[in-house]
């Protein structure tokens, strides 16, 4: 299916009624969220005492970043851009996703655009700055990271593991009646691949089809001898949700059989609390304590697209552990506090 099937099917109400048959319960008040209006949100881990957020705006047309001493401190930081898209051309269409990294003495930005005469031809591109604060000036546009098909390509992370550098995004692969799926490949450099891209995961239960089969959205945590992949799956409406990915941390990853999935999703819409939606995930560290970035909407029915509703926001939870040592993501009842 292409993103463009995807946009129509979405405004021809499908939405709308798989939402609806989401359990019914006595709502809370829905928490103050860290930032409002800020979708697929990104927060380093603290670097030279000062952690960093990047994210998508509703308008799709630039990337930001923001710095604090603190998580909390994020909130009400200014806003920088960096980037962003051109008048015309490549790159002029929809801006998404951008995920801001610290590799080598540099930092690095990994983001998904469309072209401005096909918005939703997204391919995923990178950006590169020598500057010690990535929200000063002299970004560098590197290019697009070529994948192994000119296809839909999107959520790239990166992550360093036993002195290899990985790089996990999402894509449709020809042959693949999917929209995405999650691909992990050795990296050269930060600017290109090395070896043939390894797909980890299909959408194929029925928690990764609502609407739309897709993965997406990775991001990646190493804890307790194993490497945990979160992602996200469905529609980007009441049933988007996470799912997770496990491989022992002495596995072969670029094996497909080191990876295996949840067998249900691990963070759903809750109407208790109010969240709706809840993916994109990112995570970062406070002290000890691992927190869980992600966003969500504060109600459940959406009229139109979904992914041209502003009101996707960014909350952050402390993450906890379950005895086995696997995450316990509990229910969507972040807000601002990290530690929360």
């Amino acid at each position: 299916m292409t993103a463009f099937d995807r946009r129509s099917l979405l405004r021809a109400g499908g939405v709308l009624a798989a939402a609806s048959a989401l359990p019914l319960a006595a709502a809370a008040p829905a928490s103050q969220p860290l930032i409002r209006q800020r979708a697929d949100p990104f927060i380093t881990p603290p670097v030279g005492g000062r952690y960093y957020f990047t994210g998508s705006v509703p308008e799709y047309d630039r990337i930001i970043i923001r710095g604090a001493s603190t998580v909390e401190g994020l909130g009400a930081a200014a806003e920088t851009v960096i980037w962003r898209r051109p008048a015309s051309g490549r790159m002029g269409g929809h801006i998404w996703a951008p995920e801001l990294h610290r590799i080598g003495g540099k930092w690095y930005v990994y983001f998904a655009a469309g072209d401005s005469d096909e918005p939703f031809r997204i391919r995923t591109y990178v950006l590169e700055s020598v500057a010690a604060d990535p929200r000063a000036a002299g970004w560098v546009l590197r290019g697009q990271m070529q994948t192994a098909w000119d296809t839909f390509t999107l959520d790239a992370t990166t992550f360093a593991h036993r002195g290899k550098r990985y790089f996990l995004w999402a894509q449709g692969e020809p042959g693949i009646a999917t929209n995405s799926n999650l691909y992990i490949a050795e990296m050269a450099s930060p600017l290109a691949l090395r070896g043939t891209p390894v797909r980890i995961s299909v959408p194929t239960e029925s928690w990764e089809t609502q609407g739309f089969k897709v993965n997406e959205g990775p991001a990646v945590l190493i804890r307790n001898g194993r490497v945990f992949v979160t992602f996200s799956a469905s529609a980007t409406d009441a049933r988007y949700c996470m799912g997770l990915l496990t491989a022992n941390a002495g596995a072969n990853l670029l094996d497909p059989r080191s990876w295996t999935k949840s067998a249900g999703p691990v963070f759903t819409s809750n109407a208790g609390t109010s969240q709706y939606g809840p993916g994109h995930n990112s995570f970062t560290t406070v002290g000890g304590a691992d927190v869980l970035v992600y966003h969500a909407r504060d109600y459940r029915d959406i009229t139109g697209d979904p992914l041209f509703d502003p009101n996707r926001h960014t909350r952050v939870k402390r993450l906890r552990w379950k005895a086995d040592g696997s995450p316990d993501f509990g229910v969507p009842n972040g807000g601002a506090s990290p530690l929360g």
